[in-house]
């Protein structure tokens, strides 16, 4: 009795360039729905960034959302890390070929105007982020001081900040973050959005840095007069 022949087929294989193909699809639709939530969150605030309002923003359907992240606070956990990397990545461009410690601090806190002045929705996704997503807030902040911190040991390494022991360099770091924080929050987020902030700005903020770090600043360079102390007695009175 003859025997049926079963026939055997080939598992189909995925060629290389479909595979890289459908990782470059998923990448770019998972950038987008970050870039999404995070427009939706500097609009909104955290807690009215629906996965409705999300996925309208992207221009997809609600589904979608679930086959990239487990949860609306799944994404929120990555969201201020991801751009937050996005900021440095900015920076380092910027910076690449720079020589010093205060050149590459000028041309930094240059980059970090520029990125913020050009996502304004930045500084919602950080500040709420505190209360909103504590994980995500701790990651970032955590990163940019780890960085700050590393940049600083190498510049008084290499005798570029003497004025500072080296268990100081971490207060610093905190400083000057605190510092740029607080220019963009005056110049930019409670200005015209339209206008960038001022070069006398950048300036002051760079005057600062050299010489609080380096020295004190020469009269020609200093734009502020001595002010006699009875004169502030006037003023007070």
């Amino acid at each position: 009795m003859a025997t049926a022949s079963k026939t055997v087929r080939k598992a189909r294989k995925v060629s290389a360039d479909v595979q890289v193909t459908r990782e470059e699809r998923a990448a770019r639709t998972r950038e987008q729905l970050l870039m999404s939530a995070a427009r939706v969150v500097g609009e909104f605030g955290y807690r009215d960034a629906s996965v409705q309002r999300i996925t309208a923003d992207a221009g997809m359907a609600q589904g979608t959302f679930y086959l990239y992240f487990e949860s609306r606070q799944a994404l929120f956990d990555e969201l201020l890390p991801h751009f937050g990397l996005h900021m440095l990545e900015r920076v380092r461009e910027r910076a690449h070929g720079a020589k010093g410690f205060f050149e590459v601090e000028e041309i930094g806190v240059r980059a970090v105007f520029e990125y913020l002045y050009e996502n304004p929705w930045f500084w919602r996704v950080l500040n709420e982020a505190e209360v909103e997503a504590p994980k995500a807030w701790s990651r970032h902040h955590s990163e940019v001081t780890r960085r700050y911190t590393k940049f600083l040991h190498r510049a008084q390494a290499e005798g570029e900040i003497t004025a500072y022991a080296e268990s100081e360099l971490g207060t610093l770091a905190y400083l000057l973050i605190a510092a740029r924080d607080y220019l963009y929050v005056y110049h930019l987020a409670k200005a015209d959005s339209s206008s960038e902030i001022p070069e006398s700005v950048i300036k002051t903020y760079v005057r600062f840095l050299r010489h609080g770090l380096a020295g004190q600043a020469s009269p020609a360079e200093s734009p502020a007069q001595h002010v006699a102390p009875s004169a502030l007695k006037a003023s007070r009175a």
